[in-house]
């Protein structure tokens, strides 16, 4: 693996997901690799847990570490070729992406959907950019379509808490009063195809996610209907792909409770955190039915696999 920019780089899912639990056993075991490799963490989008996570699992592995908030710490990059830059935009990514690469082994870059075009977010610009003009590996940390590290870290997850061979996994939409980008919910779903899991998407009519995303997941619109006999709730918004990035709905009843996780088979619920109590999912469930401080805990270890697998093979 050279990139790790979406699915479509990794060959054998099953065996990242094993090497993320191998990596959790024994952190540092690995150290050598790493040693005199520097990777740059370039963020166009706020983080918590992404910059954390991978700043941790890099270290782990002794790396050294840059960290860029672009627009912040640099100048606004310029993504489009041929332009005239007379505009608030003072440096092309073909130059600041190929200088980056120069100090750096590996880049990993986090830039969120515009939410605009969706053809323009859907060809994935700045992922393509930097792995166009770095000339090294590139991780993507969450990109207008797609977020890979966190993809495998739900996997690690459900394969440490579920209590049968094949659960039911259930990808849920979530009430919100803003648009938010399919990143998350487009890549859950595509990970979860690469598996034997029972796995259902449920959404008010009009979020139906994109068809290549969906895969071979069944699509019920009744939410409870849904729910019946699940081992794992994975809850998130996403705004409109067929009416890109608008707001169809907010209704309140898709919400998950303690009494939509009664219909489950005592399952548990997961969100890739941050997630706003009381609106999108309650206290209670958050508080004594969900996993999302060991799921976000294993983002460390999704990181860590994904950069041990790089590394081995520079």
């Amino acid at each position: 693996m050279k990139h790790f920019i979406s699915l479509h780089d990794v060959q054998n899912v099953q065996e990242l997901v094993q090497e993320g639990i191998r990596q959790k056993a024994n952190r540092f075991a690995d150290q050598e690799l790493g040693k005199n490799k520097t990777i740059g963490l370039i963020f166009f989008n706020q983080s918590l847990r992404t910059r954390l996570s991978t700043q941790k699992a890099a270290e782990n592995l002794g790396m050294k570490v840059l960290t860029m908030n672009v627009g912040q710490d640099s100048w606004q990059l310029e993504m489009e070729d041929g332009v005239v830059m007379n505009g608030d935009k003072a440096e092309h990514v073909k130059e600041a992406a190929a200088v980056i690469g120069s100090y750096c082994d590996i880049i990993a870059v986090r830039a969120f959907a515009g939410l605009k075009d969706r053809d323009a977010d859907y060809q994935e610009i700045v992922m393509e950019k930097f792995r166009q003009y770095s000339g090294v590996p590139i991780i993507n940390l969450e990109s207008a379509t797609r977020h890979p590290c966190q993809s495998l870290a739900d996997l690690i997850t459900i394969e440490e808490v579920k209590k049968t061979a094949r659960p039911k996994v259930v990808l849920t939409w979530l009430p919100h009063f803003k648009p938010l980008p399919q990143a998350v919910a487009n890549s859950f779903a595509e990970w979860v195809n690469q598996t034997d899991y029972e796995f259902i998407i449920t959404h008010p009519k009009g979020y139906d996610l994109a068809p290549e995303m969906v895969g071979n997941a069944k699509v019920i619109y009744d939410q409870d209907e849904a729910l019946k006999g699940a081992d794992f709730v994975y809850g998130k918004n996403w705004s409109s792909y067929t009416h890109y990035g608008q707001v169809l709905s907010t209704d309140p009843s898709w919400m998950i409770t303690q009494e939509k996780m009664a219909l489950t088979n005592n399952g548990v619920f997961m969100h890739c955190l941050p997630v706003r109590r009381n609106l999108k999912v309650s206290d209670y469930v958050l508080d004594n039915q969900s996993v999302v401080v060991q799921q976000a805990a294993n983002r460390e270890w999704s990181a860590q696999a994904v950069l041990k697998t790089i590394l081995t093979n520079m």
